[in-house]
């Protein structure tokens, strides 16, 4: 009998975010084009009833809920909110709040794929080496498939990037091919 196909979800890791510090401007351009290409492959997972989750920072705003953290990185004065912008949350999308790097320490998101019955997540978001590579390295090891577009991610420098992609292709066994090729 043939393997079982793994369903997917998209996580989109801090693309909602205040950029204020100081490479945000310089993370910024690198985003942009990111978020465009995470927003059409949003859409693809949308059309195939594939989930889609955010995992985003809390920036230390304990009080906060989502939809403020939303509407806060939307507002014009914010350095993020071309990025807000592009990809704002659906109604029918999942969110979680992370306190650190990975979106899987201290949130439920285990548990949501579990709910989801999602075995393989594609991972996109920003910064490449830090939150988007510790949320694709704790999904290894919880033994789900992961799959890290090279053209969904960035990170303050394109060097950085890089690396962090053949860090994760080598290490654990990511898939880093560009979005085209991932079939929801």
């Amino acid at each position: 009998m043939p393997a079982k196909p793994t369903r997917p979800a998209l996580l989109i890791v801090d693309m909602l975010n205040l950029l204020d510090f100081d490479a945000g401007g310089i993370l910024l351009k690198q985003a942009i084009p990111v978020a465009d290409r995470i927003a059409s492959l949003k859409q693809r997972f949308k059309r195939a009833g594939a989930p889609v989750i955010y995992a985003n920072d809390n920036f230390g705003q304990w009080h906060a809920d989502f939809r403020e953290l939303v509407a806060v990185c939307t507002h014009e004065s914010c350095r993020g909110s071309p990025l807000a912008k592009r990809l704002a949350p659906d109604p029918d999308d999942f969110y979680i709040l992370k306190p650190k790097q990975s979106a899987f320490h201290s949130t439920p998101l285990a548990v949501l794929l579990e709910h989801c019955q999602a075995r393989r997540v594609v991972v996109t978001g920003i910064s490449t080496d830090v939150c988007v590579a510790a949320t694709a390295i704790d999904a290894h090891m919880r033994d789900l498939q992961v799959h890290v577009p090279s053209d969904c991610v960035a990170a303050p420098t394109r060097a950085r990037t890089a690396r962090a992609l053949a860090m994760l292709h080598e290490s654990i066994g990511a898939s880093c091919a560009a979005s085209r090729s991932i079939r929801p």
